[in-house]
């Protein structure tokens, strides 16, 4: 078994930007960053005790998880937990692709083990899972995780895993006001049930919700998009939040410190429900 329980802060810190080539109107948001502002980025989080960081090598084809470790590389590697994935679209014809998938990942990130692996989407559990057995026996990765999975997947894959010894500590997938298919299909009851992470993305795309939202912040001198954040810890989940700036961090705070009434979650909820907006995103599929 894993030696040690997954333990992980609040909020996760996502470096998909990171994977800009930081030539301006050439990144996934047209921004230009650079390495002493995203040091900047990491002392912040780092000192306000953010200290997990979740990337892949999807995210710029492994830019992102270079700019991280350069980022990093004045902390100790006992100082933050790294996140980085297994994309089954991007596996070489290798004898072992997640090996070697990983064995890149670690060099670019500079290190000699990953704190949690994930299999980044579903393209064929049962093909993609057993790999991660000898990588967990040999201590290179410390615990697993599946992204985009379903119930049944998620199943399936622990199984897998369970046969060895293992299971699945953590699922992380799309989920926000307006999208929270994974809570109507179980997966967040299974999570809380079995002690597993659920890790929610794309939590801030607050949308049609944005002035109650900002009414509710107002009072606690808060944004929109922090209310949203602090909702989605509220129902038990850890977002992973995109930073690119310092000052974004600010917000990541003050959303760890709401603690938002059962009222103002049923009303939020309510009011995603009545807006009717599809944000599923064209890689998903319903859960």
């Amino acid at each position: 078994m894993t030696s040690k329980a997954l333990t992980v802060p609040t909020v996760a810190l996502g470096t998909w930007a990171w994977g800009d080539s930081g030539e301006a109107g050439d990144g996934y948001f047209g921004s230009r960053l650079s390495e002493s502002g995203l040091r900047e980025v990491v002392e912040k989080a780092q000192s306000n005790g953010l200290t997990l960081w979740d990337t892949a090598v999807a995210y710029g084809m492994g830019r992102s998880e270079t700019a991280l470790a350069r980022a990093l590389k004045d902390y100790h590697r006992s100082e933050y937990q790294l996140s980085t994935k297994f994309t089954p679209q991007l596996a070489g014809d290798g004898d072992d692709p997640v090996a070697d998938m990983l064995e890149q990942s670690l060099d670019r990130l500079g290190t000699d083990y990953v704190d949690l692996f994930w299999i980044h989407n579903p393209a064929d559990v049962a093909r993609w899972t057993p790999p991660l057995i000898p990588l967990l026996k040999s201590g290179t990765i410390k615990h697993v995780g599946v992204s985009n999975h379903n119930m049944e997947q998620i199943a399936l894959a622990d199984r897998i895993l369970g046969e060895a010894g293992f299971r699945v500590e953590a699922v992380q997938n799309h989920y926000s006001l307006l999208y929270r298919s994974s809570e109507r299909a179980g997966i967040l009851d299974h999570c809380r049930k079995h002690d597993v992470r659920f890790f929610s993305y794309m939590v801030l795309e607050q949308g049609a919700l944005t002035d109650r939202m900002g009414a509710i912040g107002k009072d606690r001198g808060a944004s929109a998009a922090d209310v949203a954040t602090a909702w989605a810890i509220a129902k038990g989940t850890i977002p992973i939040i995109g930073v690119t700036k310092a000052d974004y961090i600010d917000g990541v705070v003050r959303a760890r410190g709401i603690e938002l009434a059962d009222e103002e979650i049923a009303e939020l909820e309510a009011l995603a429900d009545a807006a009717d907006v599809d944000t599923r995103g064209w890689w998903e599929h319903e859960m």
